[in-house]
């Protein structure tokens, strides 16, 4: 797959379970150690050659425009001179440079996931694309998720993934609980993690221009129907930031430097 196959990501979420950090943010600028966790996912997908992104934008999308439009100043040291007439930094490391090329699509208040996906398909100019939600972090390997998409030869490709339950877990013998295990594991099954390739003709052949269409609806469960949805299986970690307990556990892991889906390195601050 090309590298300039552009990565669709939603960020149009209000966060309404994790209030205690999003009231004034939209979801996707909820922070991990200090840096968005919109940020956490492109560098996942730039640390695997792609750098064109689109964000579709919803509730108080200005806030995600206004991070990357000051994104040196958020992200480096420097030097200003109130002295001089034009107030302009002087930018101290290079950190903050990155190779990306962002388009940001303002799709609506209240639209529906699929809704969101349908307004930006003009664009699209390559016959695959990438997207995932803003909301979530992975250690998904962008690379192998690419090659079982083109392996699959189908319209649409989603990583399955394995969970953290948000519960005890029992193991039952008859009526009698034989063995409980307090800390959260992996639930067994398949569940729906982002991280998709669609051809383009999904755009047009799968949604439609209503407001409350959502893509895990009908697009995703006719897509499944017709056998042209393939499954990328992930192992590995892969958490969502649903809660504030959520956003506590992998602010914690960011902290201990212990972040699974930190794949990328640092760049030297000079």
């Amino acid at each position: 797959m090309d590298y300039d196959t552009p990565v669709v990501i939603l960020c149009g979420g209000q966060g309404t379970r994790i209030r205690e950090v999003s009231e004034r943010l939209p979801k996707a600028m909820v922070d991990i150690g200090g840096r968005p966790i919109l940020w956490h996912i492109m560098k996942l997908y730039s640390h695997y050659g792609y750098r064109r992104f689109i964000l579709c934008l919803g509730y108080k999308g200005w806030e995600i425009k206004q991070f990357f439009l000051d994104y040196r100043a958020h992200m480096s040291d420097f030097t200003l001179s109130l002295s001089e007439g034009d107030h302009q930094p002087w930018f101290r490391n290079g950190v903050a440079d990155e190779n990306w090329e962002i388009t940001f699509a303002e799709t609506g208040l209240e639209a529906g996931t699929g809704a969101r996906l349908r307004r930006i398909r003009d664009y699209i100019d390559t016959p695959q694309f990438m997207m995932t939600y803003g909301d979530g972090v992975s250690a998904v390997d962008i690379g192998n998720l690419a090659k079982v998409h083109a392996d699959g030869g189908r319209i649409g490709t989603v990583t399955g993934v394995h969970p953290t339950s948000k519960f005890g877990e029992m193991q039952v013998d008859g009526n009698v609980v034989a063995e409980f295990n307090e800390k959260p594991t992996q639930v067994t099954g398949w569940v729906s993690g982002g991280y998709f390739v669609f051809e383009k003709s999904f755009l047009d052949d799968y949604l439609d221009d209503e407001e409350d269409l959502f893509l895990e609806a009908e697009p995703l469960q006719r897509l499944a129907r017709d056998k042209q949805l393939t499954v990328n299986k992930h192992e590995g970690f892969w958490a969502a930031m649903d809660t504030y307990k959520d956003y506590q556990a992998l602010n914690a892991l960011w902290a201990k430097g212990d972040a699974p889906w930190k794949v990328w390195e640092d760049r030297n601050r000079t």
